[in-house]
Order: C-alpha cells, then sequence, then structure tokens
C-alpha cells in the first residue's frame, strides 16, 4: 500500500517527471558534443605525407609575395572598364569606347 502511495506521488511530480530527464539530458549532451568535437581536433592532429606537406608549402601563396609582385607597379595608365550586364552580350563590349556605349545604352 504505501509504496503504490509512493509511485502515486513521483509520477505526479512534476520536477521529477520533467525536470530530471531534462537535466540528464543537458548534462548528457555536454559529454556527447565534447566526445563529438574533440574528433575534429584530433583529425587535425593527424600527420600528413611529407611530400604532400611539401607540395602545399610550394603553392602556397601568401599576402607578402603578393604585396612585392604590384608593388612597383604604376596605376596611372589603367581604364575601367565595366563588366557586362546579364542582358548585354560580352563579346560586343569588350574593348569598345566607354562613351559610344553610354550613348547606345541610353
Amino acid at each position: 500500500m504505501f509504496r503504490q502511495g509512493v509511485t502515486r506521488a513521483l509520477r505526479k511530480n512534476k520536477t521529477l517527471r520533467y525536470g530530471v530527464p531534462m537535466l540528464l539530458l543537458i548534462v548528457g549532451g555536454s559529454f556527447g558534443l565534447r566526445e563529438f568535437s574533440q574528433i575534429r581536433y584530433d583529425a587535425v592532429k593527424t600527420k600528413i605525407d611529407p611530400e604532400l606537406e611539401k607540395k602545399l608549402k610550394m603553392n602556397k601563396v601568401s599576402l607578402e609575395s603578393e604585396y612585392e609582385k604590384i608593388k612597383d607597379s604604376t596605376f596611372d595608365n589603367w581604364k575601367n572598364i565595366r563588366g557586362p550586364r546579364p542582358w548585354e552580350d560580352p563579346d560586343l563590349l569588350q574593348g569598345q569606347n566607354p562613351e559610344f556605349l553610354k550613348t547606345k545604352t541610353t
């Protein structure tokens, strides 16, 4: 008799019915997420083939190397050529005079 009363009281208690499973889900989820995110960091730590690593380093482009390429360039005599709009034919627009394009489109 006493046992039935306790189980009935536990079933009616909202904290035990909803709160405890929610806390278990939150705590268990944080441990699960930690394990899954650790897989990503472990995969980064793995060694790659030394030959592949050399090839990657040879092809690597840095900001400093690109700056050295354009450092001595002069930008005094450049033309601003707009790209074609979706309804315009790109082959007709390349190399044409911008004033001609203004009169043509308006």
